[in-house]
């Protein structure tokens, strides 16, 4: 018998691959709800003609201890229903029951024997029913991964279905935030793979870091700034990370609605979000009676840095930036405009397409340096969070209607919390994935989140 024949994963697919730890799973998972059920038959025929059309979803990840880089390998024993779950919700089953349910999946490691998907048709929510899927983030990050998830749809019930191909997948220009900050794309990888190379051997000695950024170019000197930045302070959302995770989302909100506050203020829908969302967490500490007084903490913000043309490659393409969210200010309106300045700052630094770098150069080392490193930079931010602009039409998957969508991302360097924001169909989602032992109740979080767009809705409608 003829060896398999392999080929080594990109340095940033391989970093994913490292930080899985029992009680902190690399997983991006999603959600679909269809409110007429979707037909098993027919989705399985549509995962088959469609999902597997890219081999990463027929390949397993082998560890080669030689060769030190995991590699991708055709699993010879392929069987699409290992990756298919069907099972029943308790009756009767509201979206509580679909969030108890989805948060115990959310905990559920994929199994390494086989490629790292897995699809869950969930039976006898409301009317219809819907649809969990797990996908190692070693596989494609968020971007990717809705690509892929367009490519299995279709803008009707007829060219959804298998025997029908759809064009290939094109985001908008919205999924490539800081396309400014990729010109120098070449220069600014290189630079910031070297300076990891050499700055992994002297964390503990920032002087070597600050003489690395003394040579002038705007990437080391980025990657400098990356690196000492200090710890984000302690609040109850940082801690020791339990195996049990919570997952939650909001209600559908207008787009048009954020769009109204996005003109009134100048901001933009990211901006509107952002300071919802921050206003969110403010208020989850305040109840808790956490001081929140000049309190600020990071968030990490996946970056798309792939271009336009390449949004449908699989793989990890993207940088990460530290955004410092202004906790502290209660005003809206002056937390809208603080957020804005500090945006437009990290718009213009390029700190996404060196951190990308940065993390090309850590997955060249071995697993055990990696997670030291990662934990570093984890220590330095409080949560994960991410924005990804979804289809603007209604979707159909195996012939019915989607009506209803969100994701979660993982959380790397020991970080208990991950919020994402999804737009489709002219409806914006929020959603919150958290520690149970840390944030037992995101689902608070989220009401913070709907008062918060209250009180910049009433900036409106006195203009109005």
């Amino acid at each position: 018998m003829s060896p398999l024949q392999s080929t080594p994963m990109t340095n940033v697919d391989a970093a994913w691959r490292h930080m899985e730890e029992p009680d902190n799973l690399m997983m991006v998972s999603g959600v679909m709800h269809f409110e007429k059920p979707i037909d098993p038959q027919h989705l399985r025929n549509t995962l088959r003609e469609r999902l597997l059309s890219y081999a990463r979803f027929r390949q397993r990840v082998t560890d080669k201890p030689i060769l030190k880089t995991p590699h991708w390998e055709e699993d010879p024993d392929f069987d699409l229903e290992k990756h298919i779950s069907e099972e029943t919700l308790p009756q009767p089953a509201d979206r509580q029951v679909l969030q108890a349910r989805c948060s115990e999946l959310l905990s559920q490691p994929l199994d390494f024997s086989r490629p790292l998907w897995h699809v869950h048709i969930l039976h006898g929510y409301g009317d219809g029913n819907a649809l969990f899927m797990r996908i190692h983030h070693c596989i494609a990050d968020g971007i990717a991964l809705i690509s892929v998830l367009i490519s299995l749809t279709g803008d009707s019930p007829e060219t959804s279905m298998a025997e029908r191909k759809p064009k290939r997948p094109r985001l908008s220009s919205t999924g490539n935030l800081f396309q400014q900050a990729a010109k120098a794309w070449d220069t600014t990888i290189k630079v910031s793979e070297q300076f990891v190379q050499e700055s992994i051997g002297v964390l503990s000695h920032p002087s070597r870091i600050l003489d690395l950024a003394k040579q002038g170019t705007n990437g080391a000197f980025q990657a400098a700034s990356l690196v000492l930045k200090s710890p984000d302070p302690q609040t109850i959302f940082r801690g020791e990370l339990s195996v049990a995770k919570v997952a939650s989302w909001s209600n559908p909100v207008s787009l048009t609605d954020v769009k109204a506050i996005r003109k009134v203020t100048g901001g933009t829908v990211n901006d509107v979000l952002l300071t919802a969302m921050t206003g969110g967490l403010r208020r989850y500490l305040m109840d808790r009676e956490e001081d929140v007084s000049d309190l600020n903490f990071r968030a990490a913000v996946p970056v798309n840095v792939r271009p336009l043309d390449k949004m449908e490659e699989l793989g990890n393409q993207f940088g990460l930036v530290f955004l410092s969210l202004p906790v502290g200010i209660a005003d809206p309106l002056d937390r809208l405009f603080e957020l804005k300045k500090r945006m437009d700052y990290i718009k213009e630094s390029g700190q996404a397409v060196v951190a990308f770098g940065m993390l090309k150069a850590v997955g060249m080392t071995p697993a055990d340096i990696q997670k030291i490193i990662v934990n570093v930079f984890g220590a330095k931010t409080t949560c994960v969070m991410t924005n990804v602009p979804g289809p603007k039409q209604p979707l159909y998957l195996a012939g019915s209607q989607i009506s209803d969508m969100m994701f979660w991302v993982p959380c790397s360097g020991r970080l208990g919390m991950g919020i994402s924001i999804l737009s489709y169909a002219g409806q914006v989602r929020l959603g919150v994935a958290t520690d149970a032992g840390l944030i037992p109740d995101p689902e608070q979080i989220i009401e913070g989140f709907y008062r918060e767009m209250d009180e910049l809705m009433k900036l409106v409608h006195q203009v109005e």
